[in-house]
């Protein structure tokens, strides 16, 4: 065992944290989880294959992940969600860093599953995430969704072999309704923001998204699931734009009329 925590939020995985848990015990004794209130038995679950399960309220990803790690016994954090799953080659590497530098973070290749079907190409065959780090020095941004390590100037990236499994959706109806959660969550997340979305950006961004992952980074090549992909992430990327124009239009017009009532109390 290497002195990393695993750490780990969960709303309702009970399909999934049990192999989650039990591939993180092969690198650490100390597997945290940060459960959201789940109803399927998933706390129940994760206790029974080890895992150090804490109930607490939903502050968004980035919160829950920082409370989790300071529940931690060890300064180096394994960051990962319930449908992820670390390979053997990637055991095997964690095994044997020295984690002598706090300043070093640990950037990590993912492989992406549709169901049991690895999507090799697209926006999925491209990804890699930094996901090993020491708490003492960086912490989870506490955004409600698309949470960010906050590095320090000093950080120093590194590669290690290896993959995370991840079980991204079990089919495109499941995929599906997590992007438009996620469009839906973003869009809230700037409510308030005095921040305006060119219209050349609303337009385009979608497009050039869809042409991004489907021609450049050769989406077609996985098929039919290829195209469905791109143009989920082009509904998404449109979505979340779209919500957002349109909250702060509300918000506009909401602080216009109450400038228009000040002048008329005035």
């Amino acid at each position: 065992m290497v002195a990393i925590s695993v750490v780990i939020i969960t709303t309702n995985e009970a399909d999934s944290i049990a192999r989650c848990i039990e591939r993180a015990l092969l690198i650490t004794d100390d597997v945290v989880v940060i459960d959201n209130g789940s109803m399927d038995g998933t706390p129940e679950i994760a206790r029974r294959h080890g895992g150090r399960v804490y109930t607490r309220n939903w502050y968004g990803y980035g919160a829950n992940k920082n409370l989790g790690n300071a529940l931690a016994r060890h300064d180096w954090i394994l960051s990962l969600d319930a449908d992820e799953i670390p390979d053997r080659e990637l055991i095997r590497s964690l095994r044997r860093l020295e984690l002598r530098e706090p300043d070093t973070v640990y950037d990590i290749r993912f492989k992406s599953y549709l169901g049991d079907k690895l999507v090799r190409f697209g926006n999925w065959g491209y990804e890699h995430h930094i996901r090993l780090f020491n708490r003492r020095l960086i912490s989870w941004s506490e955004t409600r969704v698309h949470e960010t390590l906050l590095l320090p100037q000093s950080a120093r990236k590194k590669r290690i072999t290896g993959y995370i499994h991840h079980y991204s959706a079990k089919d495109l109806t499941e995929y599906r309704g997590k992007a438009a959660l996620y469009a839906r969550l973003s869009s809230e997340q700037h409510r308030g923001y005095s921040r305006r979305l060119s219209l050349i950006k609303r337009l385009f961004s979608p497009g050039f998204g869809f042409f991004r992952d489907y021609i450049l980074r050769l989406g077609f090549l996985n098929g039919i699931d290829g195209l469905n992909l791109a143009l989920i992430r082009y509904r998404y990327t449109w979505l979340k734009y779209h919500l957002e124009n349109r909250e702060n239009n509300e918000s506009d017009t909401h602080q216009q009329l109450v400038n228009e009532q000040l002048d008329i109390e005035c």
